[in-house]
């Protein structure tokens, strides 16, 4: 036995094409169906829901009876793994230019630079080595893809940022923290603490997820000391994250390094709210207590 799907446009709500699957298929045998038509919609690219405006259906959902469905071109997507190994081997590789080829830059041959610029790259070169093999080893993603278009948004924001931090943070002119040596360890220390305890938040969430799934649960402090913040917050690799560039904006005492915490704190912020109101909605028993972002604020 086989069912009817017939498939509308959820803005024009027009036809846009009308498949047969088997009597047990499910959302993703449909999309497979549509590309089988119209061989530019592959899966990865299509959105369908019941009503025109309503919840996006997961691949996984059984389809029921001769049903309309409400279709949504996404656009061209492309593998998160692409887009994070882009966004983050663009930063490591132009602060690099920066810091080993000053001539290049400043038309100054000889820089000799001060202990807080050699930790200052080293701190930025080890944040985003360690995103890499992150993005490699570590990260498993409940999609599969994203809109190519992110790529270009993504890698700007990330790519202009790394320059302008390191202009000034490697420029022959670069003064260094008014408190000296005791504001530049402060911050490096502070740096690392947070680097390995967002590292120890990312294991935790793949540990989370069995390889290959779209698992989602309620995640829980492990072993680890570092995942005591979920006691407090949905969302504590965005708090870890933010107080790393916190404590790098501190030790370099850098009016970019400022500027780009902030960026990246505010759009923390926001996705962690996205975060924890899924959560809340998903999981009826998912801890009250719990804020998104900052412990007992936010």
């Amino acid at each position: 036995m086989s069912l009817n799907v017939e498939i509308l446009h959820s803005k024009s709500l027009k036809p846009v094409v009308t498949v047969q699957v088997g009597s047990s298929a499910n959302v993703l045998d449909v999309k497979k169906a549509i590309q089988a038509q119209k061989s530019y919609l592959y899966p990865d690219r299509i959105m369908l829901r019941l009503e025109a405006t309503g919840k996006p259906l997961k691949d996984e959902e059984k389809v029921s009876g001769n049903v309309k469905l409400y279709f949504k071109d996404l656009g061209p997507q492309v593998g998160w793994t692409t887009v994070f190994l882009t966004e983050y081997a663009g930063p490591l590789v132009i602060y690099l230019i920066f810091y080993l080829r000053p001539a290049f830059i400043y038309g100054s041959r000889s820089v000799k630079y001060q202990d807080v610029t050699n930790l200052a790259c080293a701190c930025w070169v080890f944040h985003y080595a360690k995103r890499l093999l992150e993005t490699i080893f570590v990260h498993r993603f409940s999609h599969a893809t994203m809109p190519i278009r992110n790529i270009f948004k993504n890698s700007f924001y990330y790519w202009g940022f790394a320059a302008f931090v390191a202009y000034f943070n490697n420029h022959p002119l670069y003064t260094p923290a008014a408190f000296g040596s005791l504001q530049i360890y402060i911050g490096f220390f502070g740096f690392l603490f947070n680097e390995l305890g967002n590292l120890s938040i990312h294991l935790a969430l793949r540990d989370l997820r069995p390889a290959g799934s779209k698992v989602r649960k309620i995640p829980f402090p492990t072993s680890n000391p570092f995942t005591f913040l979920f006691n407090f917050v949905s969302c504590p690799n965005y708090t870890y994250e933010i107080g790393s560039w916190i404590f790098f904006s501190i030790m370099t005492q850098s009016l970019p390094a400022f500027l780009f915490t902030l960026a990246g704190g505010y759009q923390m912020v926001i996705w962690a709210l996205g975060k924890h109101r899924n959560y809340r909605r998903e999981f009826e028993k998912y801890p009250r207590g719990r804020k998104a972002i900052f412990p007992f604020l936010l």
